[in-house]
């Protein structure tokens, strides 16, 4: 296992963090945790290098702490910094703060938890919380030796983390969506940089996009293939994110003992300016080639939005450019059907062509609606 720099702690963290979002489940049910393969997968990752171990309230229905819990006995909680994370859309107050804290801690068996993030942040979440003192309430914590380090992790634009992060200045570290698509979604490299020069620890999720970037077409996988390296996709995808020194370690939620094995190898051959221009080259051919497969150039700028009959139009474009890319048509109809069933699909529109007025990229937003309704309908 390699080991890099966490912001400015004196502690240096596996490049590689085990995520606990995608754990193996008993009959694709998400909340029934295959507890024997998962505990025995997680101590394998602890014992090939893994020091950093994530969790979060709602994971797998709730049952993910308490397996982490029961992973991290018989000595395995010493090896370990653990990080889990508030529930931020479950708390309007401090009391609120500490009920579900104490829950966390109960669930986990343990008294104190190294990391602790408020989770998902956005700019509406972030002033409702701040408005209801958690900063206070977070630092009396920390005074008591519960919590180590506050930080947050983050999705929303990339203005809105410029802001949280300017806010505070005793945020230890952040946690942020980033792979080589994602590079001016949400925090972005813009965001990755004013981080860094912040101090900031940086721990990245969805490097693999939640698996798909592992998993390419015919046409992206012939591009990888043409590279005087062999690395598999994931690898590919997973190099990119270690090549970045900002990097303090990357969250991957594995779900198979052999996905622990490739990840900890992956690892130990990992380092912050790894790849080469012409590696680096490669990696901007397979974006290059995915993004040549978006359906409809929507940047999510949300400018289109409200829209008055409760479309959710990035969303829904979202759902038809992902099926594109990485053609998981069943999966992108079942989110749709979701969607339907809420009022916000594109089954919504009426043709009002109020969003298209708003629109910076002069999309034909209403044709392209239209569309999307006859595919995942």
């Amino acid at each position: 296992m390699n080991y890099r720099q966490f912001g400015r702690l004196d502690w240096k963290p596996s490049a590689l963090g085990f995520g606990t979002m995608r754990l193996p489940v008993v009959g694709g049910d998400p909340s029934v945790i295959d507890e024997q393969l998962a505990i025995t997968m997680l101590r394998t990752g602890i014992d090939g290098g893994i020091n950093y171990v994530d969790t979060a309230y709602p994971y797998h229905g709730g049952k993910s702490e308490t397996l982490v819990g029961k992973a991290l006995q018989e000595g395995y909680r010493a090896k370990v910094h653990l990080a889990t994370k508030m529930p931020s859309w479950l708390v309007e107050s401090q009391t609120d703060m500490t009920l579900r804290f104490e829950e966390q801690l109960r669930r986990m068996q343990t008294d104190h938890v190294e990391f602790y993030l408020l989770h998902a942040l956005n700019a509406e979440r972030w002033h409702k919380l701040r408005n209801a003192g958690v900063l206070e309430w977070a630092h009396e914590r920390i005074t008591e030796g519960r919590i180590g380090y506050l930080g947050f992790s983050f999705h929303d634009t990339n203005a809105a983390f410029r802001e949280i992060v300017d806010a505070y200045q005793d945020w230890t570290f952040c946690q942020i969506q980033y792979n080589f698509l994602d590079e001016e979604a949400q925090a972005g490299t813009d965001g990755l940089h004013h981080a860094a020069s912040r101090g900031l620890g940086i721990v990245v999720m969805e490097p693999l996009r939640g698996g798909k970037l592992a998993v390419p077409n015919a046409e992206i996988s012939a591009i990888w293939e043409s590279a005087s390296a062999s690395r598999s996709a994931a690898e590919w995808a997973l190099d990119w994110v270690w090549n970045h020194p900002e990097v303090s370690l990357l969250l991957s939620g594995m779900g198979t003992m052999a996905q622990v094995q490739q990840n900890l190898d992956a690892a130990g051959r990992s380092e912050p300016g790894m790849l080469a221009p012409s590696d680096l080259d490669l990696i901007a051919r397979v974006r290059d080639a995915y993004n040549a497969l978006i359906r409809v150039p929507c940047t999510a700028c949300d400018y289109c939005m409200p829209c008055p009959h409760g479309v959710s139009i990035p969303d829904v474009f979202q759902l038809i450019n992902e099926g594109s890319m990485f053609e998981n048509w069943d999966v992108q109809r079942r989110d749709y059907s979701d969607m339907k069933g809420e009022g916000s699909s594109a089954d919504s529109c009426i043709r009002c062509g109020v969003c298209e007025e708003r629109c910076p990229q002069h999309i034909a937003i209403r044709d392209q609606l239209a569309g999307v309704a006859e595919l995942l309908g």
